[in-house]
């Protein structure tokens, strides 16, 4: 069976993985575990001095400046970013934003801003790294973090969870398309993680009723979803396409 030919050791050996908003959080995590694991990685962030610092204390690691919402941005971060390292096999949109009000209060800006970030920007690298993929001819790995506010309603998230609930979509349209090239896309959608992210919301009340909701009794941290990450990104993952791995503790089963 070809099972047997399948690597589960989650080696990434050899391999090359773009990661987006990786000069902090989750992103930061799944650069440092995939460099763990054999993986060079190119880190994506708007902050590049952030993502400098971030790859200065890696191996095979090198920072680009990215605004994913700006297709130009992309284009050129993707290009530069197979340029140094000769090859792409694996992406992650970890890049996002979540200003938090009242939906009857919800400010137009913000809300242009986190589709353009959230949305845009995961489509945007996707596309990009995805035509990168298809070119090449050897297959690859697209993973974009969603979140488990794209599956149930949390009050003062209106744009932040359309965007993410988008984002699910978007992975399962892509996941269907670009199965034909040997290219799995899938997300993950975590639930509060202890990241610069959750700031500013999911404090006092708000964060005890959270966890009291949790089976699992607490939020969850950047490494747990950067193991995810390494699942999704490894060969033994070779038969999950088009999957939402929700990473939650339990939040939303109930």
């Amino acid at each position: 069976m070809q099972i047997n030919s399948i690597d589960t050791s989650f080696s990434l050996a050899g391999k090359t993985a773009i990661i987006t908003g990786a000069a902090s959080g989750i992103g930061r995590a799944v650069a440092q575990l995939f460099v763990e694991k054999g993986a060079s990685v190119a880190l994506l962030d708007l902050n590049l001095e952030q993502a400098q610092e971030v790859a200065s204390s890696l191996e095979r690691a090198a920072a680009f400046a990215v605004d994913v919402g700006d297709r130009a941005s992309v284009v050129q971060a993707v290009s530069a970013a197979k340029e140094h390292f000769g090859r792409l096999d694996i992406l992650v949109n970890s890049a996002g934003i979540g200003p938090v009000e009242w939906a009857e209060d919800y400010p137009e800006e913000d809300w242009h801003r986190t589709m353009r970030v959230n949305l845009n920007g995961t489509f945007f690298m996707s596309q990009q790294v995805g035509r990168e993929l298809i070119a090449a001819k050897q297959g690859g790995k697209i993973i974009s973090l969603a979140s488990q506010a794209g599956i149930v309603a949390i009050d003062r998230h209106v744009a932040y969870s359309a965007s993410k609930a988008a984002v699910i979509s978007v992975t399962k349209s892509l996941a269907y398309e670009w199965g034909k090239y040997g290219i799995q896309v899938n997300a993950i959608s975590p639930t509060a993680t202890y990241t610069p992210l959750i700031e500013g919301y999911w404090e006092g009340e708000i964060k005890d009723e959270a966890i009291r909701n949790t089976p699992a009794g607490r939020f969850a941290e950047p490494g747990e979803i950067a193991a995810a990450a390494l699942f999704l990104a490894s060969q033994a993952s070779n038969m999950v396409t088009g999957a939402n791995l929700v990473v939650d503790g339990g939040y939303t089963i109930h």
